[in-house]
Formats: structure tokens, C-alpha cells, sequence
């Protein structure tokens, strides 16, 4: 795919993660549509764009809300009117212990609100933000291309329940989607990030982070524009679809 003048929407766009994105498709003549639930960050990334020579426009929605997301992407392609591409980025954490125990005793466990929490933004909002970028593509006969964003912590990471369910889920829905999408033009792939630098690893202690970068064989954290990059890849390459690619180091967790 060509990015020049293509309309890409990208969920969780007003800050992190999304905002690089955004500036970096931006940078190859990209339109970005910006979900998020943030207004002032989604102002500052249009702003950015804005500087970057291209156009976005940003959305308010909850993309855990069926209705929600629904009216957002039918606005989005009347707005622009065709979406080429989806990067499901939006995501939440609600770390915890499954069970924690002392002596016997149970002391503390995972709420069913904090399983449900993550499931509903990272698990259920990806398949209801796909869903809807999937109608627009086919009603309007594009060729499109949705990109789901997992993490490394899909293979199982202590303190994570919810989360690692949620990205083993995104992961693999990206490659049913693939499979049933293609006959429709439609490419579909994932992203599986290890420890990048973001305000969430900006906010840990000093030696937790030495800890973190001491077993990365790269020795530090990813750089955001290097999952951008990995996002410009899939979108570019049209012969890539039905896989994940793993940006994170080399690290296993």
C-alpha cells in the first residue's frame, strides 16, 4: 500500500504509542483518524500532524462501546469517505496477582472488575474497532489493512492475567482475520511490542528499569518510533498478512 493520501485510523492516537504512529505515517502522506478518549492529547496530535504536512481529524469514543464505535467509523469514512487502515492500538492495564497468599491464607485476588476492565478495552474494543474498519473496507470495495497491537506479555507474564489473555486474544484474532478477510482484498497482522519507552516506563524506579534492560539482549528499551515503523512495514508490504511481528529485543519473557 501506497501511504500517500491513504486514511488511516488509529485508536488510542492521542498520545504514546498512537501519536508516533500517527506522525510517522503522517510523514509518508498518510490522513490519520484519531480515536481516543483524551481531547486535549488528541488536539495536540492533530497539531502535530498538522506540522508534519498531512491532515487528521480526531474521535471521542470508548472503543468497548458497540454503539460507539459503530457510529465513530461510519463517521469516520463519511469524513474522509474510505478507510485503507486500522492499527488497534488503544489498551489499558490493571496489573495484579491472580492469587496472592501468606501463610495459607488467601490475602488478595484478581477482581472480576479488573479482569473485565482489560478484556473489554484490549480484548473486545480490538474486535469491535476491527469489525467496523471491515464493513467500511468491503461496502466501499477497499483493500485495506487492520493491524492489531499484542505485546510480548501474550505469552504469560506474572501479574498480568487479564492482560496477557487479552494480547494472546488480539494476536490470534489478527490471523482468523487474515484467513477470512482475503478474499475481500483485506490484510490483516499484529504486533507483539516488548518494553518500550512510554510514560508507563517512564514512571518505574531506577532499578527496576536497569533490571528490565539487563535481560533485553539489546540492552535498553524500544524506541515508539520503532513500533511506528513496524506499523509503516505492515502497511507497505502487500504481501504481508496473518502474522505477528515481534518487536521487543529479543527478550522472552
Amino acid at each position: 500500500m501506497d501511504l500517500q493520501d491513504k486514511v488511516v485510523v488509529i485508536t488510542g492516537g492521542g498520545q504514546g504509542l498512537g501519536r508516533q504512529m500517527a506522525l510517522r505515517l503522517a510523514a509518508k502522506g498518510a490522513k490519520l483518524a484519531l480515536v481516543d478518549l483524551n481531547q486535549e492529547k488528541l488536539d495536540e496530535t492533530v497539531g502535530l500532524v498538522a506540522e508534519a504536512g498531512s491532515e487528521a481529524k480526531s474521535y471521542i469514543a470508548n472503543v468497548a462501546e458497540e454503539a460507539q464505535v459503530e457510529n465513530t467509523f461510519a463517521q469516520i469514512a463519511d469524513d474522509f469517505g474510505r478507510i485503507d487502515g486500522l492499527v488497534n492500538n488503544a489498551g489499558i492495564t490493571r496489573d495484579g496477582l491472580f492469587i496472592k497468599a501468606k501463610d495459607g491464607q488467601v490475602v488478595q485476588k484478581m477482581s472480576l472488575q479488573s479482569w473485565q476492565q482489560v478484556i473489554d478495552v484490549n480484548l473486545t474494543g480490538v474486535f469491535l474497532c476491527a469489525r467496523e474498519a471491515a464493513v467500511q473496507m468491503i461496502e466501499k470495495g477497499t483493500k485495506g489493512v487492520i493491524i492489531n497491537i499484542s505485546s510480548i506479555s501474550r505469552s504469560g507474564n506474572m501479574g498480568q492475567t487479564n492482560y496477557t489473555a487479552a494480547k494472546a486474544g488480539v494476536a490470534n484474532m489478527a490471523v482468523t482475520w487474515a484467513k477470512e478477510l482475503s478474499r475481500y482484498g483485506i490484510r490483516v497482522g499484529a504486533i507483539a511490542p516488548g518494553f518500550i519507552e512510554t510514560d508507563m516506563t517512564a514512571g518505574m524506579k531506577p532499578e527496576a528499569l536497569e533490571k528490565v534492560c539487563s535481560v533485553i539482549p539489546m540492552k535498553r528499551l524500544g524506541l515508539p518510533d520503532e513500533i511506528a515503523h513496524s506499523v509503516e512495514y505492515i502497511l507497505e508490504n502487500d504481501y504481508f498478512t496473518g502474522r505477528v511481528i515481534e518487536c521487543d529485543g529479543g527478550l522472552r519473557i
